[in-house]
């Protein structure tokens, strides 16, 4: 066995760990890849929200959301039967079910909603962006996680980063109410499908824990579209982007990566990832809408990539 191969394989097996029973062999840039999945992670996540932005104005968000899950679902079930992957049973699908109804339920179903209530998406990133200390938090007392100082020093400045870099986008006048409390939902939902992934799903294919977990998410978030609202679909370019964009690079891609993330590491130290999405989402925003990009959030963007580097450095 070359050296090159020896230390490529074990970071190529925890690729694997998405896909067990697969096999895929290991690239020679199979450690390059693993340590790239971070930032590729942060790109593809920080597209959700254009996404959202591009479809919305076209589809209600849990109608949206609905069609969302339904193709990725058949996405999966395709590559599911293509690979042969194993499917859980039992308590391990009841599990996969319940994380799936509160990351891809409650959490976008929550910002979706939230944004389309008239709630500005600045205080809903900003809402959101509470994710990784609440987590930490948690991850302390559920998970029994250690956090240092230096980590909790790095929590509170990617909150004040992430502060200063969507302020100028918030509004605090006459917000809406239950708008207010979706995205609270979402909030919470994320945090805590976060831990219940990290402690009960791990070890689980993505494809056929991901079929579990989109049709639950799915089948409520049709149960809740058909109850509020009217099932009308305008089918634009701009929405079919979108759907696609939303379905195969954010469901497939970037969810695929967080829980290949979470079986790696502590899940505060990934979600500390989170503080970087609205950097990233401004300056995209500013390349392909032409939104503003002031001072005050370039400063948030420096804060919110040291309080991150300060979290998931090791030492």
């Amino acid at each position: 066995m070359s050296a090159n191969a020896a230390a490529e394989r074990p970071s190529w097996r925890a690729v694997r760990q998405i896909f067990p029973g697969t096999a895929i062999k290991s690239p020679l840039s199979s450690a390059s890849w693993v340590a790239a999945t971070p930032t590729i992670f942060v790109v593809l996540w920080s597209t959700g929200f254009i996404g959202a932005k591009l479809g919305l104005p076209y589809c209600e968000p849990l109608t949206f959301l609905t069609l969302r899950m339904a193709v990725v679902v058949t996405l999966l079930v395709t590559l599911a039967l293509i690979g042969r992957a194993s499917w859980p049973r039992g308590a391990i699908a009841g599990h996969n079910a319940v994380a799936g109804l509160l990351v891809h339920g409650g959490y976008l179903g929550g910002v979706f909603s939230a944004i389309h209530q008239g709630l500005p998406a600045g205080m809903v990133a900003l809402i959101v962006g509470l994710q990784p200390l609440l987590t930490a938090v948690a991850a302390g007392a559920w998970l029994k996680e250690r956090i240092t100082p230096r980590q909790w020093l790095g929590f509170a400045l990617g909150l004040i980063g992430v502060v200063l870099v969507v302020w100028g986008k918030v509004s605090v006048t006459a917000l809406p109410a239950a708008a207010l409390g979706v995205a609270v939902v979402a909030l919470i939902s994320i945090t805590a499908g976060t831990l219940y992934q990290k402690r009960y799903c791990g070890g689980v294919d993505f494809r056929t824990g991901g079929v579990i977990q989109y049709t639950a998410a799915g089948v409520v978030l049709f149960a809740l579209a058909a109850l509020t609202e009217s099932g009308e679909v305008r089918w634009t370019g701009e929405f079919v982007f979108a759907l696609a964009w939303l379905s195969l690079v954010l469901s497939v891609g970037a969810i695929s990566l967080l829980y290949f993330l979470i079986r790696r590491g502590a899940a505060a130290r990934v979600s500390s990832l989170f503080y970087l999405t609205p950097p990233l989402t401004a300056l995209m925003a500013y390349g392909l809408f032409g939104e503003t990009l002031a001072p005050p959030a370039i400063a948030g963007m420096a804060v919110a990539a040291l309080a991150v580097a300060m979290i998931v450095r090791k030492g």
